[in-house]
Parts: C-alpha cells; structure tokens; sequence
C-alpha cells in the first residue's frame, strides 16, 4: 500500500515537472517595479536544465504597453509558435515605455537565476528597434554575464562603448529604414573602431532594407546558431565569423508563414 502510494506520488510529482517545463509562463510582478516578461521553457528542458542556453529578447516601440500578450506578436516567441526549434529558456520582458533599463533587465536575469536552472556562460540578448537600443546598452553595461548579443536597426544611449568590445556583438541595419536611421548603428561602429574595441564586431548594412524587413532574422535558424554558438569560457571570447546570414537566408525566413511579421514594426 505504501509502494503504490509513494509511486502515485512520483507519478504527480513527474506530471507537475512536465507542466512547468514545456509551456509559456507570464510572470507579472514577480519583481517590484520591474517589467513583466514571458518565460518558455524549450520542450527538452526538464532534461537539459543546467546545459540550456538563455535568450532576452527586447522588442520594438510598438509593443510597448501593458497588454503582455503584445509581446507575442513577433520576435523568438513567434518563431517557435509557427514551428522555429529555438533550444533555450527565452525570456521576452514588455516594456511600457521609453527607453530599456539595463539595471532592469539584468534584475530579471538574476531572477531567472534563482528560480531556473540554465547555463549561466550561454546568456544572449536579441532586441529590434527601440529593442536594438536595449540589447547594445544592457550588453554595454553588464558584458562579463552576456555569452553574445545581436542588434538589429537600432542605436546605442551608451556614453562609452568599451564594454561593447568586451562580447562578440553582431548589428545589422537597412539602409532604407526611415523609422531609425542607419547612421545610428553607424555611429556605434565608429565608436567601438575609434576605441580599438571592434575585435568581436559584426555589422552588415543591408542594401535597400526597410524597418521592418530586419524582423526576417528572428525567424531563420542561422540567427540562433550564431548567437549559441558562443559561451563565455570561449578563451578570448572571439566572435563567429564561419555563419553568414545571406539575402537569400532572409529571403527564406518567412518560407510557411501565413503573414508577415515585418509588417508588425512600424515605429
């Protein structure tokens, strides 16, 4: 009796671990004054735990609010529900206004860390737009905790990029975009050659490529092979320069969808 007792316990025990670690989980005002923020936990996790990357992902000015479900509409989180394999903890925070605080966004990392079991040498932040501001400054603030980062069609409010040069950083930016202009990734670029702080830095401008055209690179594979193929015991922390990212690779990033998340991005 005792047997099949402690085996039905088992039993629910395996079932509430299986329900924790396969869904998408809001967290709202798990951290006072924070920001609210989607957590999905990959459909490998309750096996992987401690080897499993960790994603931020900070979106764009247009899902800025109070409505967590905004945050849904494009981006990683997208991907995987229209059947992208992303194997890590994605976080994805909504900010309801202005500019992303670096200090918040590393208060819910060390949230995550006290509450999720992950690798903390594969952390990496992916943000667009008003996101792409975020990923550079909360990466420029806190680069010792971020494995490697990628920033698409935004800028910096950093007053010193040497932090920058401290990750393998990756921004990309069309020129044709009229919400931010290029020149601001532009003049980041030049800082960090400036410093001598451009070792670990990718850029690509992409010819003729609009705002919302960069939304493409959450949806192709190569995004995430990029950024996960970095860790922070790397010696030297290089940056990977064997994966490109083609026209054409974003041309197929929205092969089997039925709409087009870059049209989701109007800032």
């Amino acid at each position: 009796m005792k047997r099949a007792f402690f085996s039905f316990l088992l039993l629910l025990w395996g079932v509430a671990m299986w329900a924790q670690y396969d869904l998408l989980s809001a967290k709202r005002n798990v951290i006072p004054g924070n920001y609210n923020f989607w957590v999905y936990t990959p459909e490998d996790y309750y096996y992987t735990q401690e080897q499993t990357p960790l994603l931020i992902f900070l979106h764009g000015a247009s899902l800025c609010g109070h409505d967590l479900n905004r945050v849904l509409r494009y981006g990683p989180l997208d991907a995987v529900k229209i059947g992208r394999n992303i194997p890590a903890l994605i976080i994805a925070p909504q900010n309801p206004g202005g500019a992303w605080s670096p200090k918040k966004l590393n208060d819910i990392l060390e949230w995550m860390k006290e509450n999720y079991a992950f690798d903390h040498s594969r952390v990496y932040v992916l943000g667009m737009s008003l996101g792409g501001y975020g990923t550079l400054d909360f990466a420029g603030t806190y680069p010792e905790k971020i494995a490697a980062a990628m920033a698409l069609c935004g800028g910096a409010t950093l007053k010193d990029y040497r932090g920058l040069g401290q990750l393998p950083l990756w921004i990309a930016h069309g020129t044709a975009d009229r919400a931010i202009p290029v020149k601001q990734s532009k003049v980041v670029v030049s800082g960090m050659k400036a410093l001598g702080a451009d070792s670990r830095l990718r850029y690509d401008w992409l010819p003729g490529a609009s705002h919302g055209a960069l939304a493409r690179y959450f949806y192709t594979a190569k995004t995430y092979d990029w950024l996960f193929s970095h860790s922070l015991h790397d010696p030297d922390r290089p940056v990977n320069r064997d994966i490109t990212i083609t026209q054409s690779d974003l041309q197929q990033a929205y092969r089997d969808i039925d709409r087009r998340p870059d049209q989701l991005e109007r800032e």
